[in-house]
């Protein structure tokens, strides 16, 4: 059987509790009684509260920068594939446009043909024609 674990976050972590507080209370950035914080020891406590706070915030920080440069990382490749894909598709098109200008020659020099071929068929008939005349 699969054992499952909860994710902690960044303030849910066991090195951002500290024990040894001057009056051996334990206190972690999530959650703190503020009314227990009294006195000489309380000032001390709570100095290292907002130590443990500072340290959340740092966290917190760091895992925004990585965020922003991981989006920034990620916006670089998605511009890199739209350029790549318009590049692409200008490619394709000119291949087509040349295959379509390849295809049009090719045509013309059809269509060509077939008139020098009409016009050698015009003139064979009318040459027969200028000798049987002399026949008759």
């Amino acid at each position: 059987m699969a054992t499952t674990t909860t994710a902690k976050g960044i303030l849910d972590t066991e090195t951002d509790s500290y024990t040894g507080f001057n009056n051996g209370t334990r206190y972690s950035v999530t959650s703190f009684n503020i009314s227990n914080l009294v006195g000489t020891d309380g000032d001390a406590n709570l100095s290292k509260i907002i130590d443990m706070v500072d340290k959340a915030i740092a966290k917190v920080t760091d895992a925004g920068t990585k965020l922003g440069a991981n989006k920034t990382q990620i916006d670089g490749q998605k511009t890199f594939v739209d350029t790549l894909m318009k590049a692409n598709d200008r490619t394709i098109g000119i291949l087509v446009d040349a295959d379509i200008e390849e295809e049009s020659t090719k045509l013309k020099a059809l269509q060509t043909q077939q008139q020098l071929a009409v016009q050698a068929l015009s003139i064979a008939n009318s040459s027969s024609q200028n000798v049987l005349s002399l026949f008759r």
